[in-house]
């Protein structure tokens, strides 16, 4: 895994090389989410609200809320409306009612259409009032809502029956007579008073009569989330899940960019870093097809976690640079030999670097004299997934020319080991980098003499990694 702080620049990087991508999923996000507008079809609400009259407390108003969604009232909203395919379970799904300061419960009703949504929600609000008037009134139904009223006539009939009684008895001329009149004044009292308390606990005299306040009027918009709504969110979804699906794979990255991590992967040292001009396309893999075409068309071939090549001089400069590590190798072997140049299969800025190398090493004119010139080079190309090198013959020796920041560590190890089981040693490593091109500037060419670069893929027989 890569501990390289992801910065600005990171993504700055990323959205300018995958650009392309990013624009493709972000269209393709788009489309998803109109797909997904045209299975869930839009819905438009309209409110409406009740008035409660009177004190009410807090559970009470939810139990009113309750009713308003309860199948009571659904039912027969659903019945009165008379909508094909629609009954009381399915209004249930498409009603909602909550509690609004002020003793109001507000009402709403989601439908297909604006006019079927007011329909829905003026027609349940007008349930929930007739509902509660009717539970107001002490029952449900005409037979148990008239038991008050004819409770009353009876205490009245018991009132002239008391009173009848009371003239009949003798007045005053006996003790029993009094006792009777006494008896029959406390009846009466006792009976005007139940009818008070009656009266008093009654709900309907301060809690009867909810109020419809206020129709529920055409809705003009959809009820989100609406068409546009599921397009953008479903745009901006695909768009972050790709940038954060970038940034994982960068953290995740365990290719190795440094030399030092680079040389202990390969048990050698560094012989030096080159130049090559080119730029980030050096690093994709060669291939056709329509897959491949298919990759150039989004980006996908250019390597966007690697920094923009710099500005190199030049093509003096760039060849001295190889010399130098001609030099390094002729001072460090014991006798001029032969070794081989390996090269990752698939490293197209490794492959011209590597070739670079071998015409540079011909040119020396001690190449192939008694003196101590350059060694002679011969370039191989190593498949990185099952890596096999030729075994030792003429060349005695591997120098490795890889790019910084292509391969990770248990791949250059294979290659290390494939260089093992060939009976080659690793004499040293050489690192190529993409640059710019400088102004150009006469330099001296190679001459007429220098050996071609030889690329051979490694097919020899010899071990493998």
């Amino acid at each position: 895994m890569s501990e390289d702080t992801i910065r600005l620049v990171t993504i700055g990087r990323m959205l300018r090389r995958r650009w392309r991508l990013l624009a493709t999923l972000t269209v393709v996000g788009a489309l998803v989410g109109y797909g997904m507008s045209m299975v869930f079809p839009p819905r438009y609400t309209a409110s409406a609200s009740v008035l409660l009259p009177g004190q009410w407390e807090e559970r009470e108003m939810l139990t009113q809320v309750d009713i308003a969604t309860s199948s009571s009232v659904t039912d027969r909203a659903a019945a009165k409306l008379g909508w094909n395919g629609v009954d009381g379970s399915e209004l249930r799904k498409r009603v909602s009612a909550k509690a609004a300061d002020g003793n109001v419960i507000t009402i709403s009703g989601a439908a297909e259409n604006p006019k079927r949504a007011q329909q829905l929600t003026n027609r349940v609000a007008k349930e929930l009032v007739s509902f509660s008037a009717r539970i107001a009134g002490g029952a449900t139904d005409p037979a148990a809502a008239a038991g008050p009223e004819a409770l009353r006539k009876k205490v009245q009939d018991t009132n002239r029956r008391i009173t009848e009684l009371a003239g009949a008895a003798d007045p005053g001329r006996t003790v029993e007579s009094v006792q009777a009149r006494t008896a029959l004044e406390k009846l009466r009292t006792s009976l005007e008073e139940a009818m008070k308390k009656l009266e008093e606990t009654d709900p309907a005299s301060d809690k009867a009569g909810m109020v419809l306040m206020d129709t529920a009027a055409k809705p003009t918009g959809q009820a989100p989330p609406t068409r546009l709504q599921l397009v953008v969110a479903g745009a901006l979804l695909f768009f972050i899940v790709t940038v954060i699906a970038h940034l994982t794979a960068a953290r995740m990255n365990r290719r190795l960019r440094g030399e030092a991590e680079i040389a202990a992967a390969l048990g050698s040292k560094l012989l030096g870093t080159v130049d090559v001009p080119g730029d980030l396309r050096a690093h994709r893999a060669q291939g056709g097809g329509a897959k491949a075409g298919l990759r150039r068309l989004l980006g996908l071939d250019i390597r966007w976690d690697v920094p923009a090549p710099q500005k190199s001089g030049d093509e003096a400069v760039r060849r001295t640079r190889f010399r130098r590590v001609c030099a390094k190798l002729r001072n460090q072997l014991p006798a001029p030999r032969r070794l081989l140049v390996v090269v990752p299969d698939g490293d197209e800025l490794a492959l011209r670097a590597a070739g670079q190398l071998v015409a540079e090493a011909g040119s020396e004119p001690s190449a192939t004299s008694s003196g101590r010139g350059y060694p002679m080079l011969r370039t191989v190309v190593v498949p990185v997934d099952r890596p096999i090198v030729p075994d030792r013959g003429s060349e005695s020796g591997a120098v490795v020319v890889l790019s910084a920041g292509s391969w990770t560590a248990e791949e250059l190890a294979g290659i290390a080991g494939a260089c093992a089981d060939g009976r080659h040693e690793i004499v040293g490593i050489v690192v190529a980098g993409p640059v710019l091109t400088g102004p150009a500037r006469s330099a001296e060419g190679p001459p007429d003499h220098a050996a071609p670069a030889l690329a051979v893929r490694g097919h020899a027989t010899g071990g493998s990694a």
